[in-house]
């Protein structure tokens, strides 16, 4: 899609979007829509973008997935998670149809926030003001986007460790088809896992020094990557495309944590997710990361990751 034609569609659709850049690179902000990132290059949107989700609205029944780069809280499931509050899986309320407002703004930055109330499979709420700084470096044959990604905790009270888990999480989604795939360095087998069911590590193989996931939008799987990955990398043949991802490290008595989309019964498993690799067989799949989690989450905790998306073309 053009970006001019994407911003016509917003316009028609009567939803705000701020753009970060010129004409040719840079990145839309879809602020009535989870302020979702569409970058773009040479006037073409990179990301996946669903054409239904601008002109409509999600439910409770059925959500449409905007595509882009979106900013959620994890874990989406299991027993602290935020997708089973009502016991069935869906996007909260609250992320669906948040209101980003832009804070600050310039030529190749922005920062846009929204208050973002949270209730965990536990019940417990957790009122949050989310953050996105978004800035542009542009290069000879790629764009960085840089998203410093935040969420603030605004409650009252202090949430000790047993009641919440809560992590900034990136979800940066493109289409795919063959010859699609995934790269990312780490000889230890054990620094990788799926998060569903042993069905893809078994197709995943060593070539170069680097672990190749093959994503061609067949099959749906999910793979976590711990914290000693430095960064993952998506590669579309077809398009000539290649998009780096790298997430700055987690500090302090932070930790990584379970990302799952578990039922709301499990337990967090104790292996803690830094990028994780999802793919549909609706055709797209998304190269994610994550921040890190306190032991107890104090009034005014900032939890934050860095992340830089490098796309040469």
């Amino acid at each position: 899609m053009d970006i001019a034609e994407m911003i016509s569609a917003f316009e028609q659709a009567g939803k705000r979007v701020h753009v970060i850049g010129n004409p040719q690179q840079g990145v839309l902000v879809a602020l009535d829509m989870e302020a979702r990132l569409y970058t773009y290059v040479r006037g073409k949107v990179v990301n996946q973008v669903n054409p239904l989700a601008i002109a409509g609205r999600s439910t409770q029944t059925s959500y449409l997935n905007p595509g882009g780069d979106g900013l959620w809280p994890a874990p989406e499931g299991t027993c602290l998670g935020y997708q089973y509050a009502t016991g069935h899986w869906r996007v909260p309320a609250s992320i669906r149809s948040a209101r980003y407002q832009v804070i600050e703004a310039a030529e190749h930055a922005a920062t846009v926030e929204a208050e973002i109330d949270l209730v965990n499979n536990q019940a417990v709420g957790i009122p949050a003001l989310f953050r996105r700084f978004i800035s542009l470096e542009d290069g000879s044959g790629t764009l960085t986007v840089q998203v410093h990604e935040s969420i603030v905790y605004t409650g009252s009270r202090l949430l000790p460790a047993d009641t919440f888990l809560l992590a900034p999480w990136t979800l940066c989604q493109f289409g795919c088809g063959p010859g699609c795939h995934v790269v990312f360095p780490g000889s230890d087998r054990a620094s990788f896992w799926d998060l569903y069911e042993e069905t893809i590590v078994p197709a995943c193989s060593w070539e170069s020094d680097l672990w190749r996931v093959p994503t061609d939008g067949t099959q749906r799987f999910q793979i976590g990557l711990g914290q000693a990955v430095p960064w993952i990398e998506f590669h579309d043949p077809s398009k000539g495309l290649i998009v780096r991802r790298e997430a700055g490290t987690i500090s302090g008595n932070n930790r990584y944590i379970d990302i799952r989309d578990a039922d709301l019964a499990s337990k967090p498993d104790p292996r803690g997710v830094r990028y994780s690799v999802y793919a549909d067989p609706g055709g797209f799949m998304e190269i994610e990361a994550v921040g890190g989690c306190p032991t107890h989450l104090h009034p005014g905790t900032e939890l934050q990751v860095s992340v830089s998306t490098r796309y040469h073309y």
